[in-house]
């Protein structure tokens, strides 16, 4: 029972045949009181109010509903609107009055069972229709308030459906920034700002605003399917190497979508070994999930895979995405593979790729930590959370076992079923269960940052689905640029050594910059270890400030073998300080090759390497890249003579090498050799190309020459 006021009235349900001592002691109200209770802060209903007509009654019960922690409907009618006098009767309800009713559909079979929030309340108002003087007005004749449930605080009853309105002003301007291209959430805040309201007090939720946008769309669903898939053929005629795979469903909708460029593909046969399966966002525009495959280079730069759009999200539908990424690799399945909890995804990715790790994103489990723990710990909730932390980055996994027991007992969590659910995963997430697993770095806590600023690019590009892949498509591209001058700043940006080791010396001319700055703080950390000899090949090493604990080293010159037990190469590909320490104190001055692995150095091997671009829109790419080159070799070298000169003699040897390779021909014609204006990169005069310059031909190029480019 509720705490409200409990409040029953009753009068004669013929409005027209009111007595006296049916509205008992209404008629020795004075007309100013009922007045102003009708228009007092605390509306509360009473037999013989008086209403013009029906909305004004319904929205004075309204606000008195919403007031209390309740909302209303309209419910049972006494005669109708154009028969006899129309309309006698109206009860509105409480919103739980009632009971679901369970209709049969048209083949005859039960529908399912929805959950309601109907449990037969029977709190009611009810008005009746009386003319006097032939002026028409309505009444109340009954009213009850007594509820059969708990009735909501102000902060939840603005959440109910009935006060979820959206106003034409704000529908209008969310369909602009449906436009715009803006998440929901984007929207949302925005709006929020706008009005100076706080963060979650608007009077409508992020679901009306998805609803919203859904009757917003008036896409021609039986063109939808046709639109996408001559765009897709489009790209597909651009570049043959593009790919993609789709469905239909029954209603001529794209059920799923997935694709992925041709330098993907390439990008998938270098860098493929680790990935990433993002599935946390939604496309808004065509309210479908959006799935994006992602990984990292030698370079550590995101880049990206393929991409999927699945109308559904379940088993199916995830082992069909799956399926068709693997087709579009060529059968080649990561090595691992870091996902959010989906457990739909997990099943498939058991199916379709087996042979594949499975690990959680460890970000994607932090993130809900405070909504979990945070009032339940009290103060206690950051000092846990370090303890969590602890944990996670255990190196055993018999210490995780056992120090996970004792933290559930230090801060008495054995019921919590979110504890309990993090333990009975705990295989996916706990790195002393995936430290045997390479994951190229993805794990680290600076990855979620660069991932998630990548795929918010996706999000805000959202429109129709063939623009939509299309905006993909450019996306993708200014991202191949921004990383191909990225890594041209790295090669020329002057590797600096800490020691004169020659192992440091070894691991700065194999590994990229960004592979060796791994490795160098691995190597600088090396010397505050301490390496014991306990066995023939077997070292123990641990902190000079350690007395007990420390890593078990395997070391087999001959073979060239050495292993650790923290399990940082397997685990990352960089060497980790507990090797190097070893390395360095048994006279080793280069590391292996197999611990320089390939997908980390500098120069991809000739099966790994990338294509070279084949579309004319590639080539004016890496022509502007080209440019961009130059232009920052002048720029450096202008700054001593010994940079000139260094500049000078070091262009002369690649172009003397370029001149070596052979030219286009046409029926045995070098048509490079016609007779055309001298293009930009060379010295602007007629009757002669960049090949053939007097001032750039042959190997001579100085300063000067160097200064008029």
């Amino acid at each position: 029972m509720s705490e409200g006021t409990s409040l029953m009235m009753e009068s004669s349900e013929n409005g027209t045949d009111l007595s006296q001592d049916d509205i008992g002691s209404v008629e020795e109200i004075p007309e100013d009181t009922i007045l102003s209770r009708q228009t007092s802060v605390n509306l509360v209903p009473f037999l013989g109010q008086r209403f013009v007509s029906q909305d004004a009654a319904y929205e004075f019960y309204c606000s008195f509903a919403k007031q209390s922690g309740f909302s209303i409907r309209r419910h049972r009618t006494r005669g109708k609107d154009g028969v006899g006098r129309g309309v006698t009767r109206r009860d509105f309800t409480c919103h739980r009055g009632g009971y679901p009713q369970i209709k049969p559909s048209e083949d005859g079979k039960l529908q399912r069972n929805r959950k309601s929030s109907r449990c037969g309340c029977q709190a009611y108002m009810r008005i009746v229709k009386r003319a006097d003087f032939d002026v028409p007005e309505w009444r109340i004749t009954g009213f009850s308030n007594i509820h059969n449930h708990e009735l909501l605080k102000s902060n939840e009853v603005r959440l109910l459906p009935a006060y979820c309105s959206i106003s034409p002003d704000d529908k209008s301007r969310i369909c602009t920034f449906a436009k715009a291209g803006m998440s929901v959430r984007q929207m949302l805040r925005l709006l929020e700002l706008e009005k100076g309201v706080k963060l979650g007090c608007l009077p409508f939720t992020e679901i009306d605003v998805r609803n919203l946008l859904q009757s917003f769309r008036n896409v021609d669903r039986d063109n939808d399917a046709i639109d996408l898939i001559a765009m897709c053929k489009k790209l597909k005629d651009e570049n043959p190497n593009f790919k993609y795979d789709f469905r239909i469903d029954g209603h001529n909708r794209v059920e799923h979508i997935a694709w992925s460029y041709a330098s993907s593909v390439q990008l998938y046969e270098a860098f493929g070994d680790a990935v990433v399966f993002d599935t946390t966002h939604r496309l808004d525009a065509c309210d479908m999930l959006l799935g994006v495959w992602i990984g990292v280079d030698n370079h550590g730069i995101t880049c990206f895979f393929g991409c999927v759009l699945l109308r559904d999200e379940n088993v199916q539908s995830f082992s069909w995405a799956l399926k068709t990424f693997l087709g579009f690799m060529k059968g080649k399945a990561p090595q691992t593979i870091l996902t959010d909890q989906n457990m739909w995804l997990k099943e498939a990715i058991a199916i379709e790729m087996p042979a594949t790790k499975h690990a959680f994103c460890i970000w994607h489990i932090i993130v809900k930590f405070s909504d979990w723990f945070s009032v339940l710990l009290g103060s206690r909730y950051d000092d846990w959370k370090a303890e969590f932390h602890r944990l996670y980055n255990l190196e055993l996994v018999e210490d995780f076992e056992q120090e996970w027991r004792e933290m559930i007992n230090k801060y008495g969590l054995h019921e919590n079923k979110h504890i309990a659910s993090l333990y009975a995963l705990h295989t996916f997430w706990a790195l002393p269960f995936l430290r045997c697993y390479f994951f190229a770095g993805m794990m680290a806590t600076f990855q979620p940052e660069s991932i998630n600023a990548f795929i918010q690019q996706f999000l805000s590009a959202q429109s129709q689905l063939d623009h939509f892949i299309e905006r993909v498509a450019d996306i993708v591209d200014f991202n191949d640029q921004a990383g191909a001058k990225q890594k041209m700043q790295q090669k020329m940006h002057k590797v600096c050594l800490t020691t004169g080791s020659p192992i440091e010396s070894h691991a700065a001319a194999v590994l990229t910059p960004y592979a060796f700055s791994k490795f160098q703080e691995e190597f600088v950390s090396a010397p505050k270890y301490a390496s014991i000899l306990v066995d023939e090949g077997c070292f123990h090493v641990r902190h000079h400030t350690q007395v007990d604990g420390g890593c078990k080293v395997i070391w087999v010159p001959q073979q060239e073998l050495i292993s650790c037990s923290c399990h940082q190469f397997e685990f990352s590909g960089i060497l980790c300080r507990h090797v190097l320490r070893v390395l360095s104190t048994n006279n080793c001055f280069h590391i292996p090759d197999q611990y320089l692995p390939i997908r980390w150095r500098g120069v991809i091997s000739s099966s790994t390497k990338l294509s070279h671009a084949t579309t004319p829109r590639e080539h004016a790419e890496r022509i502007q890249l080209l440019e961009s080159m130059v232009s920052t070799i002048i720029t450096e070298s202008m700054e001593t003579e010994e940079r000139l000169d260094e500049a000078c003699e070091q262009i002369a040897m690649v172009l003397a090498h370029i001149k070596e390779l052979p030219r286009p021909t046409h029926n045995g014609v070098d048509i490079s050799r016609k007779q055309r204006h001298c293009s930009l990169s060379c010295c602007g005069q007629f009757e002669h190309d960049s090949s053939d310059c007097p001032i750039i031909e042959g190997d001579n190029l100085t300063g000067d020459a160097l200064g008029f480019l």
